[in-house]
């Protein structure tokens, strides 16, 4: 295929980045510097940096990190597991199987099944320790942000050990490292490059939750997505929106080049 036939065949694909990619962050930052008159402002960029955004922003990045941290935990030694099983594809599906289904509908059923009449604190009835008060805390928003991403942790994971060449995990061990020698020595540090796809898979998204912080945790939980929503759909000032959701890419795309640069060196 000579070279004018590859890029007649990229367009399509420039087009797309331009029309749904370029064009949107570029209309955000246009609108972040208009105030709620209309006026043209950097205010709102000097009211980011007040302690009210910039708490809010902390608490973006710790619940992000939170979740992040927790579906690794989780998601490693369940990637580690499809590896060995019998079935791995048919249990790999079943693991994808939820990201089919609406996030809304999911977040609802927590609502069901957190509630105060929801089928666990039934159980904690059953067993004696009565009814607890689950939605509306930090626990259930960590809970259920770690559900809905925890797929996108597995896969990444699951497919760097896919890759990893046996044979060297069996001379670790003839070598005479133990098992968990085996695995900081060997194992985790060539599936790193999985580990960094799944956290970024993770933690970017998290950081502009929105829709889990109203409904499970009941707004105790405050982070830059929320803020967004408020401006946009409450106090209409979709300037100050705008200059969040800036901020938002700019971390997002820090974080994606920065780990890209260590995958670089690291080969």
């Amino acid at each position: 295929m000579s070279a004018r036939s590859r890029n007649f065949f990229l367009v399509p694909y420039a087009l797309w980045i331009a029309l749904f990619v370029a064009a949107p962050i570029a209309l955000i930052a246009y609108r972040s510097l208009f105030d709620v008159e209309g006026a043209l402002t950097l205010d709102n960029y000097a009211r980011f940096f007040t302690p009210v955004y910039l708490r809010m922003t902390l608490s973006s990045f710790w619940y992000s990190l939170l979740i992040t941290l927790f579906s690794l935990l989780i998601a490693y030694p369940a990637a580690w597991a499809l590896t060995r099983a019998k079935h791995k594809q048919l249990w790999l599906l079943l693991i994808i199987l939820p990201t089919w289904i609406n996030l809304l509908l999911k977040v609802y059923a927590f609502l069901g099944i957190f509630g105060t009449y929801g089928s666990v604190n039934k159980l904690l009835e059953f067993i004696g320790i009565g009814t607890q008060q689950i939605l509306f805390t930090d626990f259930s928003f960590v809970f259920v942000s770690v559900y809905i991403f925890i797929p996108f942790m597995i896969l990444p994971i699951f497919n760097a050990l896919e890759e990893l060449n046996p044979s060297l995990v069996f001379a670790a061990r003839d070598l005479g490292a133990s098992a968990w020698t085996t695995f900081a020595k060997v194992v985790f540090p060539l599936t790193i490059d999985g580990v960094k796809a799944g956290c970024q898979a993770v933690f970017i998204p998290a950081l502009s939750l929105f829709m889990i912080t109203r409904l499970v945790a009941g707004n105790r939980v405050i982070t830059l997505g929320t803020a967004i929503e408020q401006h946009f759909l409450v106090t209409q000032d979709w300037g100050m929106g705008s200059t969040i959701a800036v901020f938002l890419i700019l971390v997002m795309v820090a974080i994606m080049f920065a780990a890209g640069q260590r995958k670089g060196v690291t080969r």
